[in-house]
């Protein structure tokens, strides 16, 4: 092989080398967002969550050594509530624009929110479906207890919505502060059915059953995130903003059954 093409060939493949290096990780990895961050990162996210960013809590923590993830659970209003307050808090990840926008309005986000995520409500019944409920308009049966969100709740204002959109009253037995609470309260046996999102009824799916019906789709929730405007710990706040975002975290929260936004 004459010398000019061995250099040809040889220049060939150091592009190539270099363009893989280059582009070999076009989303971030679990150590690759946030390099530098360290310290206790607080997180304010719905109730909805829990599983999904537990998960992603202790992958992040294994991939920035140094940090501890820890997390306010709850519906996302009260957040809303506790951080407009004064609560220490780095992030906020809320289950509806509206509860979210009470955070932007008071001035305590850093920045315009994202959504990352979507949900859809479905209706929780005991495993079995012993009353065999396929549809939303039987939750009106007089004989069926129901539990929903309150209002104020993002769970309960979608609940409206789709009740609304299949022009279905349903009289709850009891108006829960977050979607957790009214999962409960089929597992436990205490009603017969739920409105709760797709997603918990499938963290309860050894419980409970979860029954799709078409009025949801009037009723997706968009789940909005922003890193906090007074947060004590920025950084590693970003850092699991973008750990969130990353194809890593778009993974875990798809197979906790979340949409993409």
């Amino acid at each position: 092989m004459r010398w000019w093409v061995r250099s040809a060939v040889a220049g060939l493949a150091l592009m190539a080398a270099l363009g893989t290096a280059a582009c070999g990780s076009g989303e971030p990895q679990a150590g690759a967002s946030g390099a530098g961050a360290t310290g206790e990162v607080t997180v304010f996210a719905a109730a909805s969550l829990t599983e999904s960013f537990t998960k992603l809590g202790r992958e992040f923590e294994a991939a920035h050594t140094g940090t501890k993830v820890t997390f306010n659970f709850a519906g996302s209003s009260a957040l809303a509530t506790q951080i407009t307050q004064g609560a220490p808090a780095d992030l906020f990840a809320a289950a509806s624009p509206a509860t979210m926008k009470t955070v932007v309005d008071a001035g305590d986000a850093d920045g315009t929110p994202t959504v990352f995520v979507k949900n859809q409500l479905v209706i929780a019944v005991p495993k079995g479906n012993p009353k065999g409920i396929t549809t939303l308009e039987q939750l009106s049966k007089p004989d069926l207890k129901v539990a929903l969100c309150a209002e104020q709740v993002p769970c309960g204002a979608a609940a409206k919505k789709a009740l609304g959109a299949a022009g279905v009253k349903v009289t709850p037995v009891t108006l829960e502060q977050d979607v957790k609470a009214a999962l409960q309260k089929v597992r436990l046996g205490e009603v017969d059915a739920a409105l709760v999102y797709r997603t918990d009824a499938k963290a309860a799916s050894a419980d409970v059953d979860g029954v799709e019906f078409p009025e949801s789709a009037q009723a997706i929730n968009d789940y909005p995130i922003v890193v906090l405007k007074n947060a004590p710990n920025r950084a590693a706040a970003q850092a699991f903003l973008a750990f969130v975002s990353s194809e890593r975290g778009r993974a875990v929260l798809g197979e906790a059954g979340f949409q993409a936004p």
